[in-house]
């Protein structure tokens, strides 16, 4: 290599030694310093954590470069303020929740907002399996028959004053049997005549339409509901042939063995009521005094 090749080279190493290397927000050197590229420009490290550090909930100072950052949904900690509220231990690398806005740990967060077992009244712990019914909670092993001490679990059951009762035993101890298919009732019950009826053994002797919540008679010891009764035993309207039932305080008027709707009373030939009135009758026609002149 010539001279001349050698003093071109140590020139070129010069001049890039002149180049400045200055953080991207002071411009001050970084030469000797340490610093931290973002997006590939230079920061020292007071303009870093002033530019981008988060800071902490507790202290409310900033999370410098050297300390550990723990975040959780959008807040963050240094990890020797990462703490419970309540009992003041630490949270790092363990399981927490919060609660408006504070942290908690598991327990503190069981001992004062997880329900408690109505059975033992321990609490019941966060992940584990509950029942719960009309308000209470109970341990999944602790939901149990009082009469067989049975888990219940996902069973049907009934509630008698504050104690659970599986179908089975609650139906041994407690139920009416129906009048009709004599087998228990645990639900929906109809009392008729201080007789106990399921709801849907409880229907009309003709139609077998239920009656409960239904207006409806009764005959010679059997139910009826009003269409039935009406079609198999009211008499009949002379006027419109439909049938007179004479329930709920309807009236109706009689004569010679005939009977009329108050609706259906009407002079044959101009139509005014009869109701409370004087008639005559021609033939099957019943008509007013004016119109009876005429025949």
């Amino acid at each position: 290599m010539s001279l001349l090749s050698i003093l071109q080279e140590r020139e070129e190493i010069s001049v890039e030694m002149d180049e400045r290397y200055d953080c991207a927000e002071c411009k001050e050197s970084l030469y000797g310093q340490k610093y931290i590229l973002r997006e590939e420009s230079p920061y020292c490290i007071k303009c870093y954590e002033l530019l981008f550090s988060n800071k902490c909930e507790v202290c409310q100072t900033l999370i410098g470069c050297t300390s550990k950052d723990l975040s959780y949904k959008d807040r963050h900690w240094h990890s020797e303020c990462f703490l419970c509220t309540k009992c003041s231990r630490s949270l790092v690398d363990r399981p927490f929740t919060t609660k408006e806005g504070l942290l908690l740990c598991i327990d503190c967060y069981s001992n004062e907002y997880s329900a408690k077992c109505n059975a033992c009244l321990k609490t019941i712990m966060p992940g584990s399996k509950k029942m719960e019914h009309k308000g209470n909670s109970w341990h999944k092993n602790c939901f149990t028959c009082n009469r067989c001490q049975q888990p219940i679990g996902t069973k049907t059951f009934v509630q008698k004053d504050i104690y659970n009762y599986c179908l089975p035993c609650y139906e041994k101890q407690f139920a009416q049997q129906c009048i009709h298919c004599k087998k228990p009732i645990t639900t929906g019950g109809v009392n008729y005549r201080d007789q106990p009826w399921h709801k849907e053994c409880f229907v009309c002797i003709g139609c077998k339409q239920q009656l409960a919540g239904q207006r409806f008679t009764s005959r010679d010891d059997f139910a009826y509901c009003l269409n039935c009764f009406c079609n198999l035993f009211a008499k009949k309207c002379a006027y419109c042939t439909t049938p007179i039932s004479g329930l709920g305080g309807s009236k109706y008027i009689s004569f010679e063995q005939r009977q009329w709707h108050n609706d259906c009373f009407n002079c044959k030939k101009c139509c005014v009521s009869l109701v409370g009135r004087g008639f005559l009758t021609c033939n099957d026609d019943i008509l007013c005094p004016d119109c009876g002149k005429d025949l």
